[in-house]
């Protein structure tokens, strides 16, 4: 494609202009800006070629190129942000903020913030179960029509149509992140308590506009803010913030300062308790089937994929009861993606970056974590209510539906 690394979809003169805003970005333009430069004086410097070094994923390569290939050249490389901590006392065990720091300075872990697509779902299914909803519940699969609150129509589209006017369980829409039936909930409840919840979750962002579209993730999050989220599912309702530093010694060894969790009850462990039963089901039922499928892991868990718009982010949250990890990948711009959602999907380009990592923590068995651990719940707990009845979650390999979000 001529516009590589951006989508083809993008015309010559629309990169042309999102090149021009990266170079005004740059020191070098800052720099001979502040001197006086003429533009045609920057122009020409952007497109001289000089020696550099750059980025390969062989180490560090000197070549021969202009500034402005230089900026292009960084642009082919995915970005990814993962974090990974234990959800009871919050230990950060693992941390990537980029590809390489002496090359990719900007942190995609704590600072970057991007889309979250479906990975969002939980919170409103939370929201659900915290005002008396339940997995068992009944919806009818088929397209939904939501207005805001100066009268505009919005209604989500579905990749699948799997099912398609036959009432449906929650636990169902969750499992396979059904666009119709987040949007079903979203219309008994509030999108101003569930902006309210994801705040309570620990998110920080405050632009987040409360309206109808926000059940399918449109706001931007970062990703230790997700995985601090998401330990509340794991930890019976309580939600611990990220512990990077436990104390602080001076040159002998004396103690100067020490540091303990945060931690704050974010919703009830009942709710949780069902969060967690829908959350198993993504995994063994659902979108984040490969987690089993491919990649043999056979851990207790719950997760949730994520996919934006044109597949601009990929997003993969997963936990076990000592381990809540998220990882998001993506292009520095949105306008960088996959023009396929076969690859551009989370479960195609998250999931397996966080696959990969459990099975190398299962497998350094000097980690002391293994697959044999199990979430406690409840004597005989029944997520519907001791008069419903309730199946557990059956492993469907052959379920291959995988995220979708509009």
């Amino acid at each position: 494609s001529k516009t590589a690394p951006y989508t083809y979809m993008l015309t010559g003169e629309q990169v042309e202009e999102i090149l021009n805003r990266n170079i005004r970005q740059t020191d070098r333009y800052r720099i001979m800006k502040k001197v006086g430069a003429t533009d045609a004086e920057i122009k020409k410097a952007f497109n001289t070629k000089e020696k550099m070094s750059v980025f390969t994923w062989d180490g560090e390569k000197d070549t021969v190129m202009t500034p402005l290939d230089s900026i292009k050249y960084y642009k082919h490389f995915l970005r990814t942000g993962f974090m990974s901590m234990d959800p009871v006392n919050g230990y950060v065990k693992a941390y990537i903020g980029g590809p390489d720091y002496s090359h990719f300075q900007y942190d995609m872990a704590m600072v970057g913030r991007r889309q979250v697509g479906s990975t969002i779902k939980p919170y409103l299914y939370t929201l659900a179960m915290e005002n008396g909803f339940s997995p068992c519940d009944l919806a009818r699969n088929v397209e939904q029509t939501l207005v805001d609150e100066v009268g505009t129509p919005w209604s989500p589209r579905n990749d699948s149509r799997n099912r398609y006017g036959e009432m449906v369980t929650l636990k169902w829409g969750l499992a396979n992140s059904n666009n119709w039936i987040s949007a079903y909930l979203m219309s008994k409840l509030s999108p101003y308590a569930l902006t309210r919840l994801i705040h309570n979750f620990g998110v920080r962002n405050m632009d987040i506009v409360p309206t109808v579209s926000l059940c399918l993730g449109p706001c931007e999050i970062s990703v230790g803010e997700m995985v601090s989220a998401y330990t509340a599912f794991a930890n019976k309702g309580i939600r611990v913030s990220p512990l990077f530093v436990t104390r602080i010694e001076d040159s002998d060894g004396n103690v100067i300062s020490t540091f303990t969790p945060q931690v704050e009850e974010v919703i009830s462990a009942s709710s949780s308790y069902k969060m967690l039963v829908m959350l198993r089901a993504v995994i063994n039922e659902g979108t984040g089937g490969r987690v089993r499928r491919t990649y043999g892991i056979t851990a207790d868990m719950g997760g949730k994929t994520g996919t934006t718009n044109r597949n601009a982010d990929g997003w993969f949250m997963g936990f076990t009861p000592s381990l809540v990890s998220g990882c998001w990948v993506g292009g520095e711009e949105r306008d960088i993606h996959f023009d396929r959602m076969a690859d551009g999907q989370g479960a195609a380009m998250a999931l397996p970056i966080w696959a990969m990592y459990m099975n190398k923590v299962y497998k350094d068995k000097s980690l002391g974590y293994s697959q044999d651990e199990t979430f406690v719940l409840p004597e005989n707990y029944n997520p519907c209510g001791a008069d419903s009845s309730f199946e557990e979650d059956n492993i469907n390999v052959k379920n291959r539906l995988d995220d979708f979000f509009y």
